[in-house]
């Protein structure tokens, strides 16, 4: 589990966060949803330690991450996972050297070790045959699969994603949107997911925390989302349903031509 605790942070004179409390539940796939400038990748900074607070707490399992010295932080980012937006993959490395990254940096097993780990993380994704191919000659979702396998090549306790779905088209986003919910369940991680895509919230979002205007606006179940009557949330799930509509109109009309 992962708790904040009054967490504020602001550049200059412009509040990002202000006084933002919550816990992220383990095995469970925690959603933050917002507009754009919300806060929300400012947020993921913050909890993971890219970004330091201006004051509050950062607990990972009631280790208070804020007042760790450098040893102690490194020790705790082992037990992270990263998914970035794009995916973010080594362009010069091929897949399995993408994979084996982590393992290099944060472990001691050995060559054949980290080969066996990396096709293992491969197939839990549903990748096979890929291994020495380079992200230029994979597509879009098999780039953020590989990105996957990379996240939890290490076996992490945190799992975090930025914008997973980004770029994708619906049907592979349900595929992604799958996978990091089934193997936050299977490997019982904290997994924290910013996200501005309605279908991933009604998808996977065991818990969902809406923010606005640099606080935390909204916290619920997904099943009690499209039943809010809070005014901005309504407004921003109207908004989110609308552009998805537009961007697969547009995707459906690119396909025909």
């Amino acid at each position: 589990m992962i708790e904040l605790i009054n967490v504020n942070k602001s550049f200059g004179k412009r509040t990002i966060i202000s006084d933002f409390s919550c816990r992220f539940e383990q095995g469970r796939a925690n959603l933050i949803i917002g507009e754009s400038g919300s806060g929300k990748t400012v947020l993921l900074k913050c909890i993971v330690g890219l970004t330091e607070v201006d004051s509050g707490q950062v607990l990972y399992n009631g280790r208070d991450f804020i007042k760790m010295n450098g040893r102690e932080k490194q020790n705790i980012r082992k037990e992270m996972g990263m998914l970035f937006q794009g995916g973010a993959l080594f362009d010069s490395k091929t897949v399995e050297e993408n994979v084996v990254f982590p393992l290099s940096m944060f472990t001691d097993m050995g060559e054949e070790e980290k080969i066996e780990r990396a096709n293992f993380c491969l197939s839990r994704v549903n990748l096979k045959n890929v291994n020495h191919l380079y992200p230029s000659e994979i597509s879009g979702g098999m780039k953020k699969r590989v990105a996957i396998a990379r996240a939890i090549a290490t076996n992490p306790r945190y799992l975090f994603c930025d914008e997973p779905n980004s770029g994708l088209d619906p049907k592979t986003a349900n595929v992604i949107d799958k996978l990091i919910h089934d193997i936050t369940i299977e490997y019982n991680m904290t997994t924290v997911v910013i996200t501005h895509d309605m279908n991933s919230v009604m998808e996977i979002g065991d818990k969902v925390l809406y923010l606005y205007n640099s606080r935390k606006w909204w916290e619920g179940a997904k099943e009690s989302i499209l039943g809010t009557d809070n005014k901005e949330l309504q407004e921003f799930i109207y908004v989110s349903k609308f552009l998805k509509e537009i961007r697969e109109r547009e995707l459906g009309d690119a396909g025909k031509k």
